[in-house]
């Protein structure tokens, strides 16, 4: 009697780790595809924010929620960060998810 519910709580958490990982993973995608467009050549922090929300749609579901995205473009550096929620198999718990990424930016070579 004691192993039924003992099973079905490691179940429960293995599919709750895997539903985290999978939203993670999509966060770094969104982070790692704005930053792509913030540190082109002509790229600025308006084209990071509409990359990010490009390919959070492209990427579609429900894995990643409540995203927020930010973006900075410096003279030398671009910096994004993607956070968001992954679902909860646990009523009113929260599982949160962020991915920040940065690179130089890119300058024509003399």
């Amino acid at each position: 009697m004691f192993i039924l519910p003992l099973v079905f709580g490691m179940v429960l958490a293995v599919v709750q780790v895997g539903l985290w990982a999978h939203a993670q993973h999509r966060a770094q995608t969104v982070a790692s595809q704005a930053l792509s467009a913030a540190r082109a050549f002509d790229g600025t922090t308006a084209a990071a924010y509409e990359r990010a929300e490009q390919a959070h749609d492209q990427l579609g579901g429900s894995v990643l929620r409540a995203v927020q995205v930010e973006a900075e473009r410096g003279p030398e550096r671009a910096r994004v960060r993607v956070s968001g929620q992954a679902p909860s198999l646990l009523p009113g718990a929260r599982v949160p998810v962020s991915s920040q990424v940065s690179g130089p930016v890119e300058h024509l070579a003399p």
